[in-house]
């Protein structure tokens, strides 16, 4: 038993070099906490000012809020697109009809 005691028994020396490496790990820790805590705090007052709010469920929802009247806005927008291409396609057609009826009149 003597000598398993021996084996956990560790000096001063040790115990000081491991205590400061903690103590050393603790402070990187508080550190990047407190400038995880800054960063975070300035990405809800940003959110606050853009969105009004900063709780993840709202601004889930003004997302997908956001998404759907944008996907309506394409749509309206391709079938504008459309209708124009469309009616330009006629007023083509009516300008070559019409000058082929009237090229046939010069004949």
């Amino acid at each position: 038993m003597a000598k398993d005691k021996k084996k956990t028994v560790r000096s001063i020396e040790d115990l000081k070099g491991e205590y400061e490496r903690l103590n050393e790990r603790k402070i990187q820790a508080q550190t990047q906490l407190e400038e995880a805590t800054k960063q975070l705090e300035a990405l809800q007052n940003e959110a606050i000012a853009e969105f009004e709010t900063s709780d993840i469920d709202e601004l889930k929802s003004k997302l997908k809020q956001m998404e759907t009247e944008n996907e309506k806005r394409r749509s309206d927008y391709q079938q504008l697109l459309e209708g124009i291409s469309g009616e330009l396609a006629k007023v083509e057609q009516e300008a070559a009809t019409s000058t082929q009826s009237g090229n046939s009149d010069d004949a």
